[in-house]
C-alpha cells in the first residue's frame, strides 16, 4: 500500500481577511479527520496548513493510496430466534443469510458477555481507493466550514464563501482526478498576481510551498508569513514599539502573499488629537501599525505592510502618507468641530435617538442610568450628585461627529470632551471607564465613580434587554448580554464589595416604567447570571464541585466567593466532609420525597439519637449564623463538622420515614432545619464529586 503526502488546494477570489485563519484551520482539520475516519491516515499524521488571500490548502503526510482490507462482522438473529424447535432455520435466519449472500451453514455462532448466542457473518472487505473516498470527504469538509454567508458564481450551483477558480489534488506525484465545486482537479496553481511567474505546474505534493515561494512569490503558510511580518515590524520599529494588538497582525497577514514592511511618517501637528483616535484611524481604515515610545505615547511614525516588492518602495510610502494625511485631517476637523458644543448641550439630542423600540430613546436610558447610578453611589458612600452628573454625560459623545465616524471611540472622546468642558476629572474618567471591561481580560475601572457608572450601564443593559425577551441563544448575542454579565460579576467581585446582586437587580428593574419588562423573562435572569458565574469561576481555576457548592442559589455577596471557595477546598480534605456531603444529599432527597407540606402535626422527639442531633443543632445555629455574617466560612465549616457524629448516629439508629405520621413529621422537620443550616455554608452535597 503506497503512502504519500496528500495536497489539496482551493484557489479562490480574495477571502475575508478576518476569517481566513479560522477557515484554513477548519478546512485542514476536517480533511485530516475525514482521512483518519476512513482509515487512510494516522491520527498522528503531520498536517501543514496553508492560507493566503486567494487560496486554502492543506498537506497531510502519510496518506495511504487505498483503505486497508478489513474484516467486517455483521450481527444476525440470536440462536433462539434463528432456529425452530426442530433445529431448522427460521425465516429470520434465512433472510439474514440471503442479505449476506451466503448459505445458512456458512454463518458462525458467537456468544456475547451475557452468554447469549447469536449468528454472525464475517467477510473481508476490500480497501476503497483514495480517489473514490475523497470526493465525498471534501464535499463534507467544505460544507462544515464556518461560513456565515455563501456565494454563487457563473451558471453553476456551486456555493462557497468566495468564487473558486482552481482545484489541485495531488497524492505524492499522482494527480487524483475528481470534481468539486464545479471544477476538475489539476496540477496547476497561480502565484502572486503581479510578482509570480504565471501558471505553476506542481510535480509532487511535498514541493508545494517551496515552488510557490521560489517561482510564485507567495509564502503559502499563514504562520510563516505572520512570523516574517512580526520580525520585520520589530526591527523597523526601533527605537519605538508597535502599539497594535495581534488582531491587526492576523488581519494584515491575511491580506498579503509576499509581505514587505515599510516605514511612513505623518505631521506631528496631528498629535493634538487624542491618540486613541489617531491609532484607530491608522488601524481600522489603513491597516497601519502605529508606533509608541516607552510610555506608550504615539509617535509620528507608522509601519505598513505592502504586498509588493519593488526597487522604488518610497513611491508606495509617499502614496500611503498622502492617504493617511487626508484621514487625519478629517479626524482633526471632526475633533475641532465637536469641541465647539459642550457635552451638556448635546444631552438633549439623545431624546431623538432610538435606543430600542420597546425601551425608548437614548435620553430615556440616560434618565434610568441617572437614577440607578445615584443609588449605587450612595450605597458606596460616594457623591450621588456627581454620579448623576456623570450619568447625564455618559452617552453624549454618541452624537458627536468623531464617534459617528469612529464608533469604537465612544467613551474615549467623551472623556476628552468632558475635560475640555472643564467637567470634574472624576466625571471625565468615569465617562471612559463606564464601558470597562470592554472584552474578556480588559482592565476594570480604576476610580470609584468609574466603577459605579460601569455597573449602572451594564445592569441597565442586562435587565432591560433581557427583560423584553431578547435572551441570547447559541452563538447569538447581538446585545452583548453575556459580556455585560461577566463585566458585572467581575466588578462586584473585585471593585464593589458589600453590594448585593439581588438588590442591584431590584434597583435596576425599578428604573423601568411599570409593565415595560416581561416578568416571566426576568424570572430566568438569575439562572442566566448563574451560568456566567459558573464559567467565570472555572476560568479562575476552581473545580466543578467547589463551584457548584457556592453558586446555587445565586450568591448575594460576590466579593466573598474567593474566600468561600478556598474554605470549602480546605474543608473537603477533612474526613468529616465525605460523611456530611453524603448526608446533605440524603437529606435533600428525603425532603423532596416527602413533599413540601406536612398535614400531620409533629410529635415530640424521644429517641436519644434525634434528641442529641436536635440539641447540637440548636447550639450550632447561632454560632454558624455569626460566622457566615462575618464571612468567616472556615470557622462556619469547622463548626458544621461537629455535626458529623450526631448526623451519622441519627441515620444509623433511626428510620426517618417511619409508619408513625407524627414522628415522621417531627424527624422531617428536624432534617429541614439541618439542611437550612448546612446551606449557609454551601451546598455540601456537591463536594462528594
Amino acid at each position: 500500500m503506497i503512502s504519500a503526502p496528500l495536497l489539496i488546494e482551493l484557489r479562490t477570489e480574495e477571502l475575508p481577511p478576518k476569517s481566513l485563519l479560522k477557515l484554513s484551520t477548519s478546512f485542514a482539520q476536517a480533511v485530516h479527520q475525514g482521512l483518519v475516519a476512513q482509515h487512510l491516515a494516522p491520527t498522528s499524521a503531520s498536517v501543514q496548513i496553508f492560507a493566503t488571500p486567494r487560496r486554502l490548502a492543506v498537506l497531510v503526510e502519510d496518506v495511504d493510496g487505498a483503505q486497508p482490507e478489513r474484516q467486517v462482522e455483521r450481527k444476525g438473529p440470536s440462536l433462539k430466534a434463528g432456529r425452530a424447535s426442530d433445529g431448522t432455520a427460521t425465516p429470520a435466519l434465512q433472510g439474514f443469510a440471503r442479505s449476506c449472500g451466503v448459505a445458512v451453514d456458512e454463518l458462525e455462532l458467537r456468544t456475547d458477555d451475557k452468554g447469549l448466542e447469536y449468528y454472525v457473518h464475517r467477510s473481508l472487505q476490500r480497501g476503497i481507493p483514495l480517489g473514490e473516498v475523497l470526493p465525498t470527504l471534501l464535499e463534507q469538509a467544505v460544507r462544515q466550514l464556518p461560513v456565515a454567508k455563501v456565494m454563487r458564481w457563473g451558471s453553476g450551483n456551486a456555493e462557497f464563501v468566495r468564487p473558486v477558480h482552481g482545484l489541485m489534488v495531488l497524492h505524492g506525484d499522482q494527480l487524483i482526478p475528481l470534481s468539486l465545486l464545479g471544477l476538475s482537479s489539476s496540477r496547476q496553481t497561480l502565484g502572486h498576481r503581479f510578482l509570480g511567474a504565471g501558471l505553476l505546474t506542481l510535480d509532487h505534493a511535498s514541493a508545494y510551498a517551496e515552488l510557490l515561494e521560489r517561482e510564485g512569490k507567495v509564502i503559502a503558510s499563514f504562520a510563516e508569513r505572520r512570523q516574517r511580518i512580526q520580525q520585520a515590524l520589530g526591527t523597523l520599529a526601533q527605537p519605538h514599539h508597535v502599539l497594535a494588538g495581534p488582531e491587526l497582525l492576523d488581519e494584515v497577514t491575511a491580506l498579503v502573499e509576499w509581505p514587505t514592511v515599510l516605514e511612513g511618517r505623518f505631521d506631528p501637528a496631528f498629535l493634538e488629537i487624542p491618540q486613541e483616535c489617531l491609532i484607530l484611524s491608522m488601524q481600522q481604515h489603513q491597516k497601519y501599525f502605529p508606533l509608541g515610545d516607552a510610555q506608550n505615547q504615539l509617535q509620528p511614525r507608522f509601519l505598513l505592510v505592502s504586498n509588493l516588492e519593488t526597487p522604488t518602495p518610497m513611491a508606495i510610502v509617499r502614496g500611503n502618507e498622502r492617504v493617511l494625511h487626508a484621514r487625519l485631517a478629517d479626524a482633526r476637523f471632526f475633533y475641532q468641530q465637536d469641541r465647539k458644543i459642550p457635552l451638556s448641550e448635546r444631552r438633549a439630542r439623545l431624546d431623538q435617538v432610538v435606543y430600542h423600540q420597546r425601551l425608548g430613546s437614548l435620553g430615556a436610558r440616560v434618565e434610568r442610568l441617572s437614577l440607578l447610578a445615584e443609588q449605587i453611589a450612595r450605597a458606596l458612600h460616594l457623591s450621588g450628585a456627581q454620579a448623576q452628573r456623570a450619568a447625564q454625560l455618559l452617552k453624549a459623545d454618541l452624537v458627536t461627529d468623531m464617534v459617528g465616524e469612529f464608533p469604537e471611540l465612544q467613551g474615549f472622546m467623551g472623556r476628552d470632551y468632558a475635560r475640555h468642558d472643564q467637567e470634574a476629572e472624576e466625571v471625565a474618567l468615569a465617562i471612559e471607564a463606564h464601558y470597562r471591561p470592554r472584552f474578556a481580560g480588559d482592565a476594570l475601572p480604576t476610580t470609584p465613580l468609574g466603577t459605579v457608572m460601569a455597573l449602572a450601564d451594564k445592569l441597565e443593559t442586562l435587565v432591560g434587554i433581557y427583560g423584553i425577551g431578547q435572551i441570547p441563544t447559541g452563538d447569538r448575542d447581538p446585545y452583548g448580554l453575556r459580556r455585560a454579565t461577566l463585566g458585572i460579576l467581575r466588578l462586584l467581585m473585585d471593585k464593589a464589595p458589600a453590594l448585593e446582586l439581588p438588590v442591584l437587580l431590584a434597583w435596576t428593574e425599578a428604573t423601568f416604567p411599570r409593565g415595560m419588562l416581561d416578568a416571566a423573562a426576568l424570572d430566568s435572569l438569575p439562572t442566566f447570571i448563574q451560568d456566567r458565574l459558573r464559567g467565570l469561576l472555572r476560568d479562575q481555576g476552581f473545580d466543578q464541585g467547589l463551584v457548584e457548592a457556592v453558586i446555587s442559589p445565586l450568591p448575594t455577596r460576590l466579593d466573598q466567593l474567593p474566600a468561600h471557595l478556598q474554605a470549602l477546598a480546605t474543608f473537603r480534605t477533612r474526613p468529616e466532609a465525605i460523611g456530611l456531603s453524603a448526608a446533605h444529599k440524603r437529606i435533600r432527597n428525603l425532603l423532596k420525597k416527602s413533599g413540601s407540606t406536612q398535614s400531620v402535626p409533629p410529635a415530640p422527639l424521644q429517641e436519644p439519637a434525634e434528641l442529641d442531633l436536635q440539641q447540637k443543632l440548636q447550639l450550632l445555629q447561632p454560632r454558624i449564623a455569626t460566622f457566615v455574617l462575618q464571612a468567616d466560612f472556615s470557622a462556619a465549616l469547622s463548626a458544621l463538622a461537629e455535626l458529623h457524629a450526631p448526623v451519622d448516629r441519627f441515620f444509623t439508629d433511626l428510620m426517618v420515614m417511619c409508619e408513625e405520621p407524627g414522628l415522621r413529621a417531627a424527624r422531617l422537620a428536624l432534617l429541614k432545619n439541618l439542611e437550612s443550616l448546612m446551606n449557609q455554608a454551601g451546598d455540601l452535597s456537591c463536594l462528594s464529586g
